[in-house]
């Protein structure tokens, strides 16, 4: 059975042991204040990064290298990742890869890319048939409409912690934009400046969505 594992922060372990695949998206665990995992304590097979900020590239590189998993993110981030020995899938905002778990697909993200001629995304993949949207750091856009209407998406990670990307007033309305079953809030609470409370977002999201809101502590998993 496929599971999300929220790591902390941004960082999300997405895994089926049934297939033996998993995935880990923005593992910024070294530093991380909410982390409860170490970057050896698992085993990849991909490795995806949405920009190149610290608090999202984080470890990737070593844990890529340790588990020989394949390296995915725009082709700015990926090509420096390739001189550091990794093995690469450069990609790009509105290009798709199709992956033994199904595909990957890089979509737009409005933030800093953390990398000279970059830009953020986020990612809308398929693991094994369960539509997912990790949104990366973003402000609320008006074309996360079209996200929602690419697939029927089963889990939307967002990020509510303001300061940095949408807060949690502009996150609801991303909901009401992407309409996905249930909904993971990320990137909150780590350090002060992006404090929000979880369960007024639950509250709101559920009273004016018909999507559920599953609020994870570092460690904790939802089974798909």
């Amino acid at each position: 059975m496929a599971q999300i594992r929220f790591l902390g922060h941004a960082a999300v372990l997405i895994s089926d042991k049934q297939h033996g695949t998993s995935l880990v998206i923005d593992p910024f665990l070294s530093g991380n204040p909410q982390a409860q995992a170490k970057p050896n304590d698992f085993n990849v097979n991909y490795v995806l990064v949405t920009h190149a900020h610290s608090d999202h590239l984080g470890d990737a590189y070593d844990i890529a290298n340790r588990n020989k998993a394949l390296f995915i993110s725009t082709n700015e981030i990926a090509q420096e990742a390739s001189t550091k020995g990794l093995q690469v899938r450069p990609m790009h905002i509105g290009g798709s890869a199709k992956l033994d778990f199904g595909w990957v697909k890089l979509v737009q993200a409005v933030h800093g890319s953390g990398i000279a001629g970059g830009l953020a995304a986020g990612f809308l993949l398929s693991f094994y048939g369960h539509i997912i949207y990790h949104a990366g750091d973003t402000a609320l856009f008006g074309d996360m409409k079209m996200i929602g209407d690419m697939a029927p998406i089963a889990v939307a990670m967002l990020p509510i912690g303001g300061n940095y990307t949408m807060d949690q007033n502009d996150a609801v309305k991303a909901v009401e934009l992407l309409h996905p079953a249930t909904v993971v809030p990320i990137h909150y609470n780590t350090w002060p400046p992006i404090a929000a409370d979880p369960q007024r977002f639950k509250k709101d999201v559920e009273s004016s969505t018909q999507s559920r809101v599953v609020i994870l502590a570092p460690g904790e998993s939802l089974e798909l």
